[in-house]
């Protein structure tokens, strides 16, 4: 038969491409074996507990948890509960099959043991490398002490103001100012008082008249105007109206405020110098609300200031004040100290405050507890690796311990460190946390 020299080249090149693409098919069939025996052998030794080196594996602690966590345990004649997704555990489901929130199989829930003994199984060596640190759930008296800010405060018990007892004119006020420190009796500011004057014209008028009841009553209405008995018994000796005073400080102190200067006309009843005392101070303590229920008046409180290096100042709290600041979430609380010329109004310090002796009671330390914002939560250790979330009651803190009122049992020990990879792992699989009863713990 003759062939056609083009159909020959068409044959020839159609066998070269069928030999070319069996040569191709079998570099790729030897090539893709080796990676799957190597990924096949390495889901096997991931199913086996040992964890993978591969690039992009979760961190140490994580890979721990996976590999090492799990809920209890349930035998093969175990009763179903539920099935769950263990993305979204609090939403139960009485058939297994697909979940439909995430693109997974949904997950038995075994009947297990009673409430108290369920939890997280966590081996030995997971225990480990997650950092699990225990303590003992403690019977003991707290005693707190309250550290917090205080602040110097001028005693508002010791103020005196000055007013005018008549229409007057200034005549000459003294070089003062507030803030300015002043003695008991010094000159402060000098009135011209016209209706003083005319008042004591008339009653000298009287006594000249020798009428004993005539000079009581203009007596008695020197008195009605303001003026002291030692003013009109030095008028009545010198025979001659005083028409200017001299208004001074009643007590020592410092100048608050000074509303006079020379040549004004003030009315009867106005003020002109208000002036506090320095003989003592209050110390205000701002205590935060959480703490109010450990305050009572009597209580020891000492104070520091930075101002003052090596001096202690010690005192008894005098009163609470009852109203709160709304801001802050504090209550103020009040004492008072003789200043001694070395405590000033405005200075900060932080005050110590030494409540009562409370009663015995259980505490565990503060960062036992997992705060999620509308419960507390300890996770208990429990038998054979076993961890439980447990809801209690927390009562005052000191330090680095906290009350529980209920809730937890003398002896149990809770995680201490690391409860919060527990806690993480506890909500996916679904475990529920152990309610604090309602009364108080035994």
């Amino acid at each position: 038969m003759n062939v056609n020299p083009q159909g020959r080249l068409v044959w020839v090149a159609a066998a070269l491409l069928l030999v070319m693409a069996g040569y191709g098919g079998f570099r790729l069939g030897r090539q893709a074996a080796p990676a799957e025996t190597g990924m096949a052998a390495g889901q096997a030794r991931a199913g086996a507990g040992q964890p993978a080196s591969a690039a992009g594996s979760a961190p140490a602690a994580a890979d721990a948890m996976g590999a090492a966590v799990s809920a209890a345990p349930a035998a093969a004649s175990a009763r179903v509960l539920y099935w769950y997704d263990p993305m979204k555990p609090d939403q139960h489901f009485d058939n297994p099959g697909k979940s439909p929130f995430m693109d997974m199989e949904l997950v038995p829930r075994y009947a297990e043991a009673p409430a108290r003994e369920q939890g997280l199984s966590i081996s030995t060596a997971a225990t480990s490398r997650l950092g699990v640190r225990l303590a003992a759930v403690e019977r003991s008296v707290l005693a707190p002490a309250i550290t917090v800010p205080v602040s110097v405060q001028f005693n508002d018990r010791q103020v005196a103001v000055v007013q005018a007892r008549a229409a007057a004119f200034v005549e000459r006020a003294w070089p003062h100012a507030p803030g300015d420190v002043v003695a008991a009796g010094a000159p402060l500011v000098e009135l011209l008082l016209p209706d003083w004057a005319g008042a004591q014209s008339e009653y000298l008028a009287v006594l000249k008249t020798g009428d004993a009841a005539l000079a009581d009553a203009a007596r008695a209405r020197l008195q009605l105007l303001g003026m002291s008995a030692a003013l009109i018994a030095r008028v009545a000796a010198a025979g001659q109206a005083e028409a200017t005073q001299v208004i001074t400080a009643p007590i020592a102190g410092v100048i608050q405020s000074l509303d006079v200067r020379a040549g004004m006309t003030v009315a009867a009843g106005a003020n002109l110098v208000r002036i506090n005392g320095l003989g003592s101070v209050w110390l205000e303590a701002a205590v935060p609300e959480a703490q109010a229920g450990l305050l009572a008046p009597g209580m020891a409180l000492s104070a520091t200031f930075p101002g003052l290096p090596g001096s202690t100042f010690r005192a008894r709290v005098q009163s609470l004040l009852p109203e709160a600041n709304a801001d802050a979430h504090t209550v103020r609380v009040r004492a008072e100290l003789p200043a001694a010329g070395r405590l000033r109004p405005g200075m900060f310090g932080t005050a110590q405050l030494t409540p009562p002796a409370q009663a015995a009671t259980l505490q565990v330390p503060s960062e036992a507890v997992i705060r999620t914002g509308t419960r507390d939560l300890v996770i208990v250790a429990g038998k054979d690796g076993r961890y439980v979330p447990v809801e209690v009651r927390l009562g005052t803190e000191s330090g680095e311990r906290i009350g529980i009122l209920a809730g937890l049992h003398e002896g149990e020990q809770v995680v201490a460190s690391g409860q919060f990879l527990i806690d993480s792992e506890a909500s996916l699989k679904g475990v529920m946390a152990r309610l604090a009863p309602a009364g108080n713990a035994p």
